[in-house]
């Protein structure tokens, strides 16, 4: 999630378990918890590393609940030593530092973008992406309950606010996955008459709005792709089959950074020759044809391909475009094409 969501979450969640007497220094103290798994985007951007690694290595070791636990703990035991806060209220400092740290990698999870939870072992980062990387609905409560608890300090109705604003967040977040159900269930019985309910697919939703959702489904020669609105669809969900060079991207597997891509985004990817350049396009993130992580990672050599150093391509979405396309979708069910007509997808259509 972005920094700012981070910031709250963990002001919140500190300042509701400190004791009163503590708010305030809880609420400063939680919103640098919250927000510390992420300096490693500084780090990477230090060391200069390819973009596949950055993409890859953010969201890693600084997001592993086997390496935030323990360093809670070790956070907890220096202050604890030195007197002052922690001393007086041990136990409640504990879990207001443990819960404000480990709750970022958690809330990172339930986004696409994937979360190592459990590095340095190696499954499939976690990506139940079930929210958008940037959700007001779920960001308003926790800020505006930081805000009062600032206001209120030691009142009751700091604890108040802070308990309502977490309380707030996390049944939106249920939501998400209600949500979220609710799109599987309408794709798989389309799927399900194609012979595909048994593909790999995943769905997403759109961005700001958990009301329009985007499922990908992969195919033998590429994928289809697919919008839901909860609000405006009714029947069958409609999706589009586009073509991905599937071959080339067999004949690349091998490579480094290939792999490393196919491990983190699950396999949900885009394979396109372009002028003699082998250009992979990360299909969780974006809507066709415009995807937020595109990457050269090979040349025409001969027959084949030579691997090169991943470079990232620039992301052409055009927000002033699309987001009001994407606020039309939500309440307007696009009308059936006629019979043996193509039919554009969804909101790249205009």
């Amino acid at each position: 999630m972005d920094s700012l969501t981070q910031f709250v979450l963990g002001a919140a969640v500190a300042g509701a378990i400190a004791p009163a007497r503590h708010r305030r220094a809880a609420l400063l103290a939680g919103a640098a918890l919250g927000t510390f798994p992420d300096l490693d985007a500084l780090a990477l951007m230090a060391m200069d590393v390819d973009p596949v690694r950055n993409m890859t290595w953010h969201r890693s070791a600084s997001h592993s609940l086997l390496v935030l636990a323990p360093l809670a703990a070790l956070v907890w035991a220096f202050f604890r030593t030195r007197g002052g806060r922690v001393s007086e209220a041990p136990k409640r400092w504990y879990w207001a530092i443990t819960l404000a740290l480990v709750t970022h990698p958690l809330l990172d999870a339930f986004t696409v973008y994937g979360t190592q939870l459990w590095w340095p072992l190696s499954p499939p980062p976690a990506m139940w992406s079930s929210v958008f990387i940037i959700d007001p609905l779920y960001t308003l409560p926790l800020l505006v309950a930081c805000a009062l608890a600032w206001v209120k300090n030691w009142r009751p109705a700091a604890q108040t606010a802070l308990v309502a604003g977490l309380a707030l967040s996390t049944a939106y977040l249920g939501w998400s996955l209600v949500a979220k159900g609710l799109v599987e269930r309408a794709a798989e019985r389309t799927l399900a008459e194609r012979g595909l309910q048994d593909a790999p697919r995943f769905s997403v939703p759109m961005p700001f709005t958990t009301l329009l959702w985007r499922v990908v489904v992969m195919t033998p020669e590429g994928y289809l792709e697919g919008e839901r609105s909860l609000v405006a669809d009714r029947g069958a969900m409609r999706f589009c089959d586009y073509r991905s060079d599937v071959r080339a991207l067999d004949e690349v597997a091998g490579f480094e950074s290939v792999s490393r891509l196919l491990w983190f985004n699950h396999r949900f990817m885009k394979s396109e020759a372009r002028e003699g350049r082998l250009v992979l396009s990360d299909l969780r993130m974006g809507v066709e044809p415009d995807y937020t992580f595109q990457f050269v990672v090979a040349e025409r050599a001969g027959g084949g391909w030579r691997e090169v150093r991943p470079e990232q391509l620039r992301w052409p979405w055009d927000a002033a475009e699309r987001l009001p396309q994407m606020w039309r979708r939500i309440w307007t069910m696009p009308a059936a094409a006629p019979a043996g007509a193509h039919r554009p997808c969804g909101v790249t259509a205009g």
